[in-house]
């Protein structure tokens, strides 16, 4: 008896305790989203502190770059930061195109960066302030013949190089580089390296202005591109200056060092002030892609497997999720990964085998967007195929197209269509935030990759099975659009497929082929 009055007595502890437990997980739900919202509204605040325009974008453009500086090794492309489409997002694109041995100069950036690898592949660099020299070479012996004993050689022991952490890259990778860290890339493939990189200038990270601005370490960045470039600059800044339009942005022409006095640096690296002479780079001529055949880094081997393995500890998954939630023990600012690859077709988020694919890009899946403020979406896009029109709820959305061609249409607040026009490869396109896009590959389908301004982003279709439209009452759509009940449900189900769509060839080319295939059975 006494056990069963203790059961008994126990049971209305254990009901309290469990509605204890549910309510305290609810509060914690409930200040989780509280605070996802307050972060978004923050973001868009500042955005919309920083930015120039109000947007009101009447018509855009899929632009190309215009400024194009060359370099022993490669070519630095710019696209025009003064374009209404690039002020209104807050943002800033680069290219380059770095021949094999090419080695980009050390240098670091006001503005936080998602780097695109389009093409090609090899090491990235980086020097983060505060963080150890974690890469080690052996000790080792080398001869040399002195000036004092050149009848013999002396031998003598060294120590091994350091230096912090460098990174392998690939075709389709992502990388995401804050603001203010010095890095440097080289390209150690048989191919061309080709980059796109989107700069965030509206970011919390750069206090300056709303100029892109990059800081190099070494060289002499335009040597050419500034004595050619001058006459036409100045032209412009005339022509602008009488149309009462904004300055153009200029680009710097030597390094850092070039503004210090050499006998301060001597001092400060403790070293013959014939040393330093190199340091400004007043001569160097190279550019800012430099030719180094004999670079030989310590730099473990790339291993495919880790592709594949889940960036995590054991024991901290979650279910159904690739990766942990991030709770800022498992990975330092030091360690912390910036690489992802989007290029694998087994990495993709959405798939249509007769459509295409999609990879998204997240805080979720790579922590250390959650400080950039920045997302990326990868989709590969079949002959013909299309994708739902959609609008993003929380960023903007600056496209840069990879390969083939396509369609893409635009269509802002009131219903007028801000672009509708082919596409290609080389090109960026600006979707501000909320204007409703769609895209239609061509022929040779359609690539790209979309940069977008939140960690977070979150896109809504109007069409498909995860649509707007297909979660609306029948009636809301009957009485919206002055339709019937079954042309309600024909706009509501007739598409299944979720965000990619499997083309349909016109009518004429159907004729057209069987046409071409009637001719070809006379001819046999």
């Amino acid at each position: 008896m006494e056990i069963v009055i203790k059961k008994r007595s126990l049971l209305p502890l254990t009901l309290c305790v469990f509605l204890l437990f549910n309510c305290c997980f609810a509060q914690i739900e409930q200040q989780q989203e509280q605070l996802l919202w307050q972060k978004l509204q923050q973001q868009q605040q500042h955005r919309r502190g920083r930015a120039r325009t109000d947007c009101r974008i009447q018509s855009l453009t899929a632009r190309e770059p215009t400024d194009k500086f060359e370099s022993e090794a490669g070519t630095t492309e710019f696209w025009n930061r003064n374009s209404e489409e690039f002020e209104c997002a807050g943002v800033a694109a680069v290219r380059n195109l770095i021949q094999p041995q090419g080695l980009l100069l050390p240098h670091y950036n006001n503005a936080p960066q998602l780097l695109y690898i389009v093409q090609g592949r090899g090491i990235l660099g980086t020097v983060i302030p505060g963080c150890a020299e974690t890469f080690e070479s052996p000790q080792r012996e080398e001869s040399m013949r002195g000036e004092e004993s050149r009848e013999g050689e002396s031998q003598y022991r060294t120590g091994g190089d350091r230096h912090q952490k460098v990174r392998q890259f690939r075709q389709g990778d992502v990388l995401a580089l804050p603001a203010g860290i010095t890095l440097w890339l080289y390209n150690n493939g048989q191919d061309r390296l080709v980059t796109v990189a989107l700069l965030d200038v509206s970011n919390p990270a750069n206090q300056l202005d709303l100029q892109f601005r990059h800081f190099f370490l070494a060289g002499n960045p335009h040597p050419k591109a500034l004595s050619e470039s001058r006459y036409e600059e100045e032209i412009r800044s005339r022509k602008e200056e009488e149309q009462g339009e904004q300055q153009p942005q200029h680009y710097q022409s030597g390094n850092l060092f070039d503004g210090f006095e050499q006998d301060l640096l001597a001092d400060v690296f403790n070293v013959d002030r014939d040393l330093v002479k190199n340091l400004p780079g007043r001569e160097d001529h190279r550019g800012q892609i430099i030719r180094a055949e004999r670079l030989d880094i310590l730099i473990p081997e790339f291993e495919e497997a880790e592709e594949e393995q889940p960036h995590t500890r054991p024991g901290k998954d979650f279910p159904g999720r690739r990766g942990s939630q991030p709770n800022g023990l498992e990975q330092t600012f030091c360690t912390m990964r910036l690489r992802e690859n989007l290029g694998r077709p087994s990495r993709a988020d959405v798939y249509n085998p007769r459509g295409g694919r999609i990879s998204t890009l997240n805080s979720h899946k790579l922590p250390i967007l959650n400080w950039l403020q920045l997302s990326a979406e990868r989709g590969v896009l079949y002959q013909n195929a299309i994708t739902a029109p959609y609008w993003n709820m929380n960023a903007h959305s600056i496209i840069y197209i990879i390969r083939g061609t396509g369609r893409i249409q635009v269509v802002g607040d009131i219903g007028n269509s801000v672009f509708d026009d082919e596409v290609r490869e080389g090109q960026i396109i600006v979707v501000p935030q909320n204007f409703a896009v769609v895209k239609k590959a061509g022929n040779q389908g359609l690539e790209y990759i979309a940069f977008k301004t939140n960690d977070q982003a979150v896109t809504s279709p109007l069409a498909g099975r995860l649509s707007a439209i297909r979660a609306m009452p029948e009636e809301v759509l009957m009485n919206s659009y002055q339709i019937s009940r079954q042309e309600a449900r024909t706009l509501k189900y007739n598409r299944e497929e979720a965000t990619v769509f499997a083309g349909r060839k016109s009518t004429s080319r159907a004729i057209e082929y069987a046409l071409t295939a009637v001719e070809a059975l006379l001819k046999a």
